[in-house]
């Protein structure tokens, strides 16, 4: 089949956006929506959390949370369902409707969200090491986002500034055709597949 070089921008992490969360009791720095409007059908953020709080709820929607940073937090359900997120990176999927308290293990923690409706998008999340090079076929239809953890890393050998630090997210994407991605550096990144359904 044949491949080309994928569609890639980088958002730094200082371009991030804080914002309110949809019920007013926390903040989350949002790295990206798509579309850029009220009516997205993903979205990446950060949220930080700095006291126990009931999470936003968002009918139609799938999440997963991973911790970041910090030494845990307790997502207690309305279902009477508890799990826990750990260090290092411990993830958590669940439906965007769901009635959940965050608590704090100890102290406040950042936590990685991703966010997709389920009719529109089908989503997947990878926590990889970063050793040498990874390569990454991005298919029409699909948007691959690759956010860092620690290290840093680059793209195909590019010298025009399309390479990531910690903290930093990249998003590639194909267009007509499927397209090749090779990633090269060191440390760790979250990769994230967003399929459309259509």
């Amino acid at each position: 089949m044949q491949t080309q070089h994928a569609d890639i921008r980088v958002i730094a992490a200082n371009e991030y956006q804080r914002v309110r969360w949809k019920n007013g009791l926390g903040w989350t720095r949002e790295i990206v929506r798509f579309p850029d409007n009220d009516a997205w059908i993903w979205r990446l953020s950060i949220a930080e959390i700095e006291r126990d709080a009931a999470f936003s709820r968002f009918p139609g929607v799938d999440r997963e949370l991973v911790l970041l940073s910090g030494n845990g937090l307790c997502l207690r359900f309305e279902s009477g369902e508890v799990r826990e997120l750990l260090p290092p990176h411990a993830s958590i999927r669940f439906e965007g409707q769901a009635g959940v308290t965050g608590e704090l293990i100890d102290g406040p923690t950042t936590d990685f969200n991703l966010m997709w409706r389920r009719d529109a998008v089908d989503a997947q999340l990878w926590h990889r090491p970063m050793v040498g090079a990874m390569v990454v076929f991005i298919d029409p239809g699909e948007t691959w986002a690759v956010h860092m953890l620690s290290g840093h890393a680059g793209f195909d050998g590019r010298d025009d500034g399309a390479h990531l630090q910690a903290g930093d997210t990249a998003l590639l994407q194909a267009r007509d055709i499927r397209r090749r991605c090779v990633l090269e550096g060191a440390g760790e990144a979250l990769l994230i597949r967003l399929r459309s359904r259509t």
